[in-house]
C-alpha cells in the first residue's frame, strides 16, 4: 500500500509564500512517473477542492482561484510532488491533502494545515 507524507504547512502573512511536498517513499521510480498527482484543500465548513494536478505527462491544471498564485511539480528522483504557493491569500487557509492515483488506485496523505493572517 502505497502512502503519502506531506510537508510544508506553517502560517504566513497574506502575500507570502510557502512550499508544501509530498512524499511517496518506497514507491519505485517507474510507477511513480506513472502517478497522476494532485493537492486538494478543505477549508472549515466546506467542501475539499481540487487546487492542482499534475499528470503522467506533466501536463498541469489549476482551480481558478491559484492560477498564477501556485505551480505544481513533480521531482522524480524524490519521489515528491511540490506546491509552491505565492501571494497567499488569508482565503487560501485549509488544510491541504496531497492524493495520488495509479491504475484505479487512489491515495490521500494525512493532510498539512496552512494558514494565511490578514
Amino acid at each position: 500500500q502505497r502512502r503519502l507524507v506531506e510537508s510544508g504547512g506553517g502560517m504566513v502573512q497574506a502575500g507570502g509564500s510557502l512550499r508544501l511536498s509530498c512524499a511517496a517513499p518506497g514507491t519505485i521510480l517507474s510507477t511513480f512517473w506513472g502517478l497522476d498527482m494532485a493537492w486538494y484543500r478543505q477549508a472549515p465548513g466546506k467542501d475539499r477542492e481540487l487546487v492542482a494536478r499534475i499528470d503522467s505527462d506533466r501536463n498541469t491544471n489549476y482551480v481558478d482561484s491559484v492560477k498564477g498564485r501556485f505551480t505544481i511539480s513533480k521531482d522524480n528522483n524524490k519521489r515528491a510532488v511540490n506546491l509552491q504557493m505565492n501571494s497567499l491569500k488569508p482565503e487560501d487557509t485549509a488544510v491541504y491533502y496531497c492524493r495520488s492515483d495509479y491504475r484505479g488506485q487512489t491515495v490521500w496523505g494525512q493532510g498539512t494545515q496552512v494558514t494565511v493572517q490578514s
